[in-house]
């Protein structure tokens, strides 16, 4: 979300195709959108507004997940990650920062050009 909002024309990419595609999801964690808003007030209006996107509610199993944890917008993007029912393989974290994510139980994809 930050990477969207500071131009990054791969998250663009991603957006215009979930927009564009049938089948093409991008989800956005609430907390995480939180922290975008913090570092670029306006983003998550701008972020929850585009029809491609769908906003993750911050229920309590992601309380729960969040709770253990210090990065409130990681764990609730971790938390997205996993499978469930409607994802059964789970959902990638497209981030700039991949260093960020080894070592945790999820797929990124590096938005890095």
């Amino acid at each position: 979300m930050a990477a969207a909002g500071k131009g990054n024309i791969l998250a663009s990419r991603l957006i215009h195709r979930a927009h564009a595609e049938p089948g093409w999801y991008l989800y956005a964690p609430t907390a995480a959108i939180v922290v975008a808003d913090r570092g670029r007030p306006g983003s998550a209006e701008h972020l929850a507004a585009l029809p491609g996107i769908t906003v993750l509610d911050l229920d309590l199993p992601a309380a729960l997940a969040m709770a253990r944890q210090s990065s409130w917008a990681a764990a609730h993007c971790q938390h997205a990650a996993q499978p469930t029912p409607d994802r059964p393989d789970g959902a990638i974290i497209a981030t700039t920062v991949p260093a960020r994510w080894q070592g945790q139980p999820v797929r990124t994809l590096d938005l890095n050009p």
